[in-house]
């Protein structure tokens, strides 16, 4: 005998939002569902399932705790046109930290998981090392469309590494007006920081990179996504067919807000 599903096969959205792919519907205690779907001829785009995969977990600690820092895998392509489930694990909740795991499935496999931890805001010093980068008045520069994100806008400051691909200094901002709290805007820097590569200036026309291995991103002071934000990413080494790259986003002020690093594949064209 065939069972109907629980849930009804979700429709696609000609044009979703970012708050669109940011909502979750909750099914049972610490497992989530995201039901906003379109169709595109890629995979599910990484930025995506690791900034739901963090607000699925982000609902599951207090309020006064935010994200401090996320790790994740990528573990096979997903399908932008299927609902993803997000069960969530507890694993502590300590006086000032709470830790929690995150597993996303799409057709009854894992696509990817994360580590992800929370913090209690509490004062402290707060200095930077690294100097502010000269990227000019975002609102001065050429604009520019961040490849396949929704409701993100960029422009193009002059680039460190000229002639490449693509760009690796770039600003973004959302066109939406976002909701002010750290969770929410922790998980918007997350879905724009898997975008483009720090490794195009490595490319040379045999060798390139493919598809993201695993991505962590350090989120160190509250940076407001709607408004412009720098992210500058830096590679480093290639090797064994992975390349390695780090970055960094930070506001018009210069001040870092989250460091990010990626492992990626770096092989030959096909």
């Amino acid at each position: 005998m065939t069972h109907p599903p629980t849930h009804p096969p979700a429709e696609a959205v000609a044009d979703p939002t970012l708050l669109d792919l940011l909502t979750l519907e909750p099914l049972e205690r610490d497992l989530f569902r995201a039901t906003t779907v379109f169709e595109e001829q890629w995979a599910l785009y990484g930025g995506q399932v690791a900034a739901q995969a963090l607000l699925a977990a982000g609902r599951t600690v207090d309020e006064d705790r935010s994200p401090h820092s996320l790790h994740g895998y990528y573990l096979r392509g997903g399908d932008a046109s299927r609902p993803t489930l997000f069960r969530v694990y507890r694993d502590r909740d300590g006086r000032s930290f709470s830790a929690r795991r995150v597993v996303a499935i799409q057709n009854g496999e894992v696509i990817f998981n994360m580590s992800a931890s929370f913090h209690v805001a509490e004062e402290g010093l707060d200095r930077q090392f690294d100097p502010p980068i000269d990227a000019g008045d975002p609102r001065e520069q050429q604009a520019f469309t961040p490849p396949r994100l929704f409701s993100m806008e960029g422009r193009l400051p002059k680039q460190p590494f000229p002639g490449v691909q693509w760009p690796t200094r770039f600003w973004a901002r959302c066109t939406q007006e976002l909701p002010p709290d750290p969770l929410t805007q922790a998980c918007v820097l997350t879905y724009l920081s898997d975008i483009l590569t720090g490794l195009a200036p490595l490319h040379d026309g045999t060798w390139r990179t493919g598809s993201s291995l695993d991505h962590a991103v350090w989120f160190h002071r509250p940076i407001r996504l709607d408004d412009w934000a720098l992210v500058d990413l830096v590679p480093h080494t290639v090797s064994a067919g992975r390349g390695w790259y780090t970055g960094t986003v930070r506001d018009r002020g210069g001040r870092i807000g989250a460091s990010l690093t990626q492992e990626t594949l770096f092989r030959k064209e096909r």
